[in-house]
């Protein structure tokens, strides 16, 4: 009896102490029969504890062992209480595996576009009777067939993985340049920079940006800064690389580009044999033995392109036309800084060898722009922080021209490089949140052509109004057209929901 006692003494404790999946069992076992206690009301039956009488005597109600025992009021409760979702970690190594080389791709893609300032200076004397206006062409038309390209990478990366596009895309790359150091006249700079190498980036960054997604869910805001982190670590590592080999003695232009080629050859081995889509198990046939009815190929066939249709369905939604709209006007000025930065730091009176630094300190300011805003946005939403991020970096690219000496050029520099790194992070982001895993390919194809058209006649009209009303003009005209982008891609967060507070 003392057991009993001693048991009983526990279990209300428990009760005492506040611990939720002990309750619904003490609550059933005060609810003694009306036999036991004819006198008292099912009230008194439940809150009175038990004398020391009571338990001498063995008036202590059994515990129920069945279920049919327990009033079904009480059963959902308890069953909330023991049962708890156990949600996996996104970060496995495989996942880990195709991050990490989705990372070291950007290094070698959008990470080795942003050192075309230097490159550019270089290739200017290298050309001589050819004007800045005309050399800029050469970048742009590169930026051009990166964006242009999309919809065909995208569509076959859909279709065969990512595996051949990535091929394609690396020996492309490498082989631009390598041709780049053998360039000496206009033409080839502009086949080999200006066609082919923005080909192969393309359709390397294409393969890589649309297996990501398929990897992350709940952490894609996270995974998609990290990887998009690579281009930012190579914009501040390849002009520093360039730099310091160009100017050093018994090394040629040529030389240059060949050492770059040859570090990116064993990265780009990485990327082909690291980014693979997930492995999904496949669906096993249905048992008509077993009471089953067996889908036939006629009506799995119907089903599938009902999927697809709702799948393409969603890339005619109002959000995503917006989305593609306000980039494709934000990169029109976007790039501005970019190539422009060097060329004004050495206007307003600052060396060749420092101007070339800024490059680099604006792309770092950019690697923590597009890590730590990516956090950040798995817990607000992809939408509300990319709308930050473009006007912000509207509103930075405004002040540039008043910024006259070097504290205040360098401080521009890594206000305009963290602010806007949120927006070339989660510009995919966005585009994920959209679209569905098996059109997320075509989608960022989509959105980089709609960016075509306006990055690749931005570079050069930049160059012009630097030309005909200075780098006033240059700083207003490029945030202005900013800041409409940023309108779009707000009016695309709306459409998407009208809560202001919400999680989109």
């Amino acid at each position: 009896m003392s057991v009993v006692l001693a048991k009983h003494q526990r279990l209300h404790s428990a009760h005492s102490s506040g611990y939720p999946s002990i309750l619904p069992q003490i609550t059933r076992t005060h609810q003694i029969t009306e036999e036991s206690q004819p006198n008292l009301t099912m009230s008194e039956r439940e809150e009175r504890p038990l004398t020391p009488a009571e338990s001498e005597k063995g008036d202590v109600p059994p515990t129920p062992t069945s279920e049919s025992s327990v009033p079904p009021q009480d059963k959902a409760p308890l069953q909330q209480d023991l049962v708890k979702p156990v949600e996996t970690s996104e970060f496995t190594v495989r996942s880990v595996l195709v991050l990490i080389s989705c990372s070291a791709a950007l290094f070698c893609t959008a990470g080795f576009l942003n050192a075309y300032g230097v490159l550019a200076y270089y290739t200017l004397h290298y050309l001589p009777t050819y004007s800045n206006f005309q050399i800029s062409w050469i970048g742009s038309f590169s930026i051009f067939m990166f964006f242009v390209n999309g919809v065909p990478a995208g569509i076959l990366t859909d279709k065969c993985g990512p595996t051949i596009p990535i091929a394609i895309g690396a020996v492309c790359e490498l082989v631009a340049v390598f041709m780049v150091s053998l360039c000496k006249e206009y033409y080839q700079f502009f086949l080999a920079q200006g066609v082919l190498l923005g080909i192969g980036m393309a359709y390397i960054t294409i393969a890589v940006t649309s297996t990501l997604p398929r990897y992350f869910v709940r952490n894609r805001g996270l995974a998609q800064g990290v990887s998009i982190a690579g281009s930012s670590l190579g914009g501040v590592i390849w002009p520093i690389v360039l730099d310091e080999l160009l100017d050093t003695d018994g090394i040629s232009f040529g030389w240059t580009l060949r050492i770059c080629g040859f570090m990116m050859l064993p990265l780009m081995v990485i990327v082909i044999i690291g980014v693979k889509r997930p492995i999904v198990p496949k669906k096993q046939p249905v048992d008509s033995e077993a009471g089953l009815t067996r889908i036939t190929t006629k009506e799995q066939k119907a089903s599938d392109a009902k999927a697809r249709k709702a799948d393409l369905a969603r890339l005619r939604h109002p959000s995503f036309i917006l989305l593609c709209s306000g980039l494709a006007l934000f990169y029109f000025g976007f790039f501005s800084p970019f190539f422009y930065l060097t060329t004004y730091a050495i206007h307003i009176g600052e060396t060749q060898s420092f101007a070339f630094y800024l490059i680099a300190i604006l792309n770092a300011a950019s690697l923590f722009g597009r890590v730590i805003p990516g956090y950040i946005a798995d817990r607000v939403g992809p939408f509300n922080i990319i709308t930050v991020s473009m006007l912000g970096s509207a509103i930075v690219c405004f002040c540039w021209t008043a910024v006259t000496n070097t504290a205040g050029i360098v401080v521009f520099a890594l206000a305009y490089g963290f602010i806007s790194g949120a927006t070339l992070s989660l510009q995919f982001a966005c585009v994920g949140a959209v679209a569905s895993k098996e059109t997320v390919g075509q989608a960022i194809g989509i959105v980089q052509t709609s960016i075509a058209l306006t990055a690749l006649f931005g570079t050069p009209i930049a160059g012009e109004l630097v030309g005909a009303g200075g780098y006033i003009a240059l700083s207003t005209f490029s945030g202005a057209i900013m800041l409409v982008g940023g309108a779009f891609v707000l009016a695309a967060r709306f459409a998407r929901s009208k809560k202001l507070m919400e999680k989109v």
